[in-house]
């Protein structure tokens, strides 16, 4: 891991990692880390639930178009794995912090960070393929009802 240098006078390197799995950051914040991983536990479930249940709202409906229920399903899946893999990870890396177990810390902020970064990226280029295609359908239907 590249090592980064923090202090003003150049003697002191760390790592991000280092930094962020230290008391020496969070060390006042306990209390509310606690209550932002309780949130974060019932947005994990809530997420889970609805997604779930836009999947098999999904796979019951036969009147969508084929590729605009690829996109809602992918749209979904991804959201659902937010629910089950990121966010679990967000409270495990808070929790970790709370308890001052840092080398879970260590393991969890990298996990953390790629896997939240890489389904978030996912999940935003699926709402922008679902806005391009709703964009197509309605110029092309609009454009055919002219001729």
């Amino acid at each position: 891991m590249a090592l980064t240098n923090f202090s003003e006078g150049g003697d002191q390197t760390e790592t991000f990692q280092e930094v962020h799995c230290s008391s020496s950051l969070t060390g006042e914040i306990h209390e509310q880390l606690i209550y932002l991983s309780a949130f974060n536990v019932l947005l994990s479930i809530t997420a889970f639930l609805g997604n779930t249940l836009i999947l098999v709202a999904l796979l019951k409906e036969s009147s969508l178009h084929p590729p605009s229920k690829l996109l809602f399903s992918c749209l979904a899946t991804t959201d659902l794995c937010v629910g089950l893999i990121t966010e679990p990870l967000a409270v495990t890396r808070w929790i970790s912090v709370v308890t001052g177990d840092w080398n879970l810390c260590r393991y969890a902020l990298p996990s953390y960070f790629i896997a939240g970064f890489t389904l978030c990226s996912v999940s935003l280029l699926t709402v922008t393929a679902i806005s391009v295609d709703r964009l197509l359908a309605l110029l092309l239907g609009l454009r055919s009802d002219k001729l």
